[in-house]
């Protein structure tokens, strides 16, 4: 049976917010320059244990990427985006605006920017939102999970 071209909708999602967040995440767990950072930047906003937070988050981002690349557990993976996410738009991006794009001054080389608003946070929100509505599509390996279970238990030989 063909497959219509609405069921690989899933697969740019799920490999563009999959390497941002494989991306982002890789720093936090393997630099220790790049988790010192993270560390210091949650430990001054303030963060509740901000040692296991960013151990978690680098997981989460990291693992959870690479799952989202490969289409598994991807309901899960994008719950877990949403929160990581509206954390970091709520506690960092918030008072900076909407537009990523924060220009605070102009200097002799050109502009020189701030911290970015919370525009990112949402177009990540909204695809892992679609992501969780249509779930990881075709050439994924919760598909392939589902069509195994659907087919029951293989005969004994």
């Amino acid at each position: 049976m063909g497959r219509s071209w609405s069921e690989y909708a899933s697969l740019p999602l799920r490999i563009l917010l999959g390497f941002g967040f494989a991306y982002h995440g890789f720093p936090k767990l393997f630099s220790s320059q790049g988790h010192a950072m993270f560390l210091g930047m949650l430990q001054n906003i303030g963060v509740p244990a901000a040692g296991l937070a960013s151990w978690l988050v680098g997981i989460v981002e990291f693992f959870g990427g690479l799952l989202l690349i490969a289409g598994a557990f991807v309901t899960i993976i994008s719950i877990l985006g949403i929160i990581n996410m509206l954390v970091a738009m709520f506690t960092v991006h918030l008072p900076q605006g909407f537009n990523f794009l924060n220009i605070t001054g102009m200097g002799e080389a050109g502009p020189t920017f701030g911290m970015p608003g919370y525009e990112v946070n949402v177009l990540y929100i909204a695809g892992f939102l679609a992501l969780a509505l249509a779930g990881a599509g075709t050439l994924s390996v919760d598909r392939w999970l589902a069509e195994r279970r659907a087919a029951g238990p293989s005969p004994a030989m």
